[in-house]
């Protein structure tokens, strides 16, 4: 039994990379530097070249980062690495919810330290190499001390909220744990333009012009209504031409980057605004948001079936000395 629990902590991890190694090689086997019969008078075929290296370069660089990370967790697992951080965490107090607190906390910070080279590689390398990128060094390391911010500012209060629920509550805890989980995935959906990319980003109301008149009339014609309409300094990082929708009811609104705007001419910016109200109108933000949130009950449920089972945790507690730092 114990070396049945020890070979499914390894199993896991090691079956996830390398489902996702295989389909990645099926995606880059539909990959080729010759432009296709049918887009040939379309796409440019230079262009279009740059598109597949690039795609092979992120591929790349996908299945050394994953490769990384998975070495780590398997050593982690094997020489006691967990044991170690939880023994620290222990020794900082002797509430649970604090425990947790640390020990999640030197896991994701060490985890983020670990993959820091492969962000710097993607972002210096790779998308320099292909002309995408205008990061400067100070925004790379400030966006790193941001998101730390965030994950401390939201981080700490959700995570601690449900080591409580936990304790408090014991085999019922996964469904409070899926409803606070449920509650803020909706908040932050409804609100993450407002809270979070401004920390990022600067965005700003499109002004009135033919560009926001023909989004209007557009947004009219397709039966959606549409007020915000935002265009983001997205050149500060990269050329690349984007835009995307956020948001419900009366906090929905369409995000431009400035890039799309100098880029593209207004017909264009009206087609790719399509796109995405296309989404909202087949309902797909609703959708990746109800699935998300079924997926996360499930992984819940399972958890605390692991978690509340008398053998697995007498088993787990008997072969607790193989996991100790060694």
């Amino acid at each position: 039994m114990h070396n049945f629990i020890f070979f499914l902590i390894l199993f896991i991890p090691v079956t996830g990379f390398l489902l996702e190694r295989y389909l990645e090689h099926l995606n880059a086997g539909m990959l080729s530097e010759i432009l296709p019969e049918k887009l040939k008078g379309i796409c440019d075929e230079e262009e279009y070249r740059k598109t597949q290296l690039y795609e092979k370069d992120n591929l790349k660089l996908s299945f050394w980062s994953s490769s990384f990370n998975l070495s780590i967790v398997i050593v982690m697992i094997i020489a006691g690495g967990f044991a170690f951080i939880d023994s620290i965490s222990r020794s900082v107090s002797n509430s649970n919810v604090v425990i947790a607190l640390v020990f999640f906390g030197i896991i994701g910070f060490a985890s983020d330290l670990f993959n820091l080279p492969f962000s710097w590689y993607d972002t210096f390398i790779i998308e320099k190499k292909y002309g995408f990128n205008t990061m400067t060094i100070n925004i790379f390391i400030t966006d790193h001390l941001k998101s730390w911010f965030i994950a401390l500012l939201v981080g700490i209060p959700v995570l601690g909220l449900i080591t409580w629920i936990y304790y408090k509550t014991g085999k019922g805890f996964w469904l409070y744990a899926w409803g606070l989980i449920t509650a803020f995935s909706v908040f932050i959906n409804f609100f993450y333009s407002e809270l979070i990319v401004p920390i990022f980003n600067k965005q700003t109301p499109l002004i009135e012009s033919p560009l926001r008149k023909k989004i209007e009339a557009f947004a009219q014609k397709a039966g959606f209504r549409l007020k915000n309409i935002y265009v983001i300094d997205g050149s500060k990082r990269s050329t690349k031409a984007n835009a995307y929708f956020s948001g419900f009811g009366s906090k929905k609104r369409i995000v431009l980057y400035d890039t799309l705007i100098k880029e593209m001419s207004d017909e264009e910016i009206v087609a790719v605004l399509a796109h995405e109200i296309g989404h909202y109108k087949k309902k797909h933000v609703l959708r990746s948001l109800f699935l998300s949130v079924i997926l996360t009950g499930l992984m819940l449920f399972l958890f605390s079936l692991v978690v509340d089972s008398p053998l697995l945790s007498k088993q787990w507690e008997q072969m607790s000395p193989v996991f100790t730092w060694v």
